[in-house]
């Protein structure tokens, strides 16, 4: 090709041999993909296979064929030959692979085929054996059913008459305990009005106590408001009591000191003590005691 074309164009001279190499392939691979998936391609294929052939052929000889160099023409078309002879050998070849493969697999097919009904004849039977069975298992569960039932009736014909025996014990039962609860009831209503009666006294009873309890105070306190007062100071431990007296009645402190003869401050401090001491101490009681001493006293120095 380098040889036959014009200068300056000898780049382009392998581009020829190329093109046909890849018709070549092209055919053959296309022939293997079709004799794979077992088509059939036509006259078509088989004439590109044939003309890229004897065109590699004469690509190949032809600069021997012009030097009339048979050697050279036998030596350089072993190449092609090969190639078309291995091309059409192999698409041979494919196409028995497929048609053995086709045949494997229709055999296969069939293999499988007797083997599903071989075994869908076997479910067959062994569904047939388990109806069989399962009639013969069902005639012997109506029959234990029956039985059952008939041992049911007797049993609840007997159940029925225990109920009914034990309804009649209940409602006797009842119907004492229902007497016993009345009596109980009763016996707590009469216990719950004496307590409630007694406490009512004894509420009554506290509030006439608190009633004498105020007016006792509010005696004392009076008594204390209207004492003489003291013409010179008493003992300490009077002192104390008046003065604790008439902290927790809320008496001024001036008429505690009255009272007491004691000064300001001692009761003041008097005053603080007691009103931290907590409720009036029972030295109430004994105050007009002392009261009715600071009067006695009184009187005496008066006369």
């Amino acid at each position: 090709m380098s040889g036959h074309t014009p200068k300056g164009w000898q780049w382009t001279a392998p581009i020829l041999p190329l093109v046909v190499d890849a018709a070549v392939v092209i055919v053959i691979r296309m022939d293997s993909t079709l004799a794979r998936l077992g088509g059939e391609g036509g006259r078509w294929p088989a004439a590109l296979r044939w003309m890229t052939g004897v065109m590699t052929v004469l690509l190949n000889v032809g600069l021997s064929a012009l030097d009339r160099d048979a050697v050279g023409v036998a030596v350089h078309a072993v190449a092609p030959l090969l190639l078309i002879v291995t091309a059409e050998t192999s698409l041979a070849y494919r196409r028995a692979i497929a048609a053995a493969l086709a045949a494997r697999e229709t055999r296969e097919r069939d293999e499988r085929a007797e083997r599903e009904r071989r075994q869908e004849e076997r479910r067959r039977q062994e569904r047939e054996d388990r109806l069989a069975e399962y009639a013969r298992v069902e005639q012997r569960e109506r029959e234990r059913r029956e039985h059952e039932e008939r041992m049911a009736d007797k049993q609840r014909e007997h159940e029925e008459r225990l109920a009914r025996e034990e309804r009649e014990e209940r409602a006797r039962r009842e119907a004492a305990e229902r007497e016993e609860r009345q009596r109980k009831e009763e016996a707590e209503r009469r216990e719950r009005e004496r307590r409630e009666r007694e406490a009512s006294e004894r509420e009554r009873g506290e509030r006439e106590r608190e009633q004498h309890a105020r007016r006792g105070t509010e005696q004392l306190r009076q008594e204390l408001l209207s004492a003489p007062a003291a013409t010179e100071r008493l003992p300490e431990d009077q002192a104390r009591m008046i003065a604790q007296t008439a902290a927790k009645l809320s008496i001024p402190q001036r008429r505690a000191v009255e009272l007491t003869g004691w000064s300001a401050g001692w009761i003041a401090n008097r005053y603080r003590e007691f009103s931290a001491a907590g409720p009036l101490l029972p030295a109430l009681h004994a105050v007009p005691a002392a009261t009715e001493e600071t009067t006695r006293a009184a009187e005496e120095q008066a006369s």
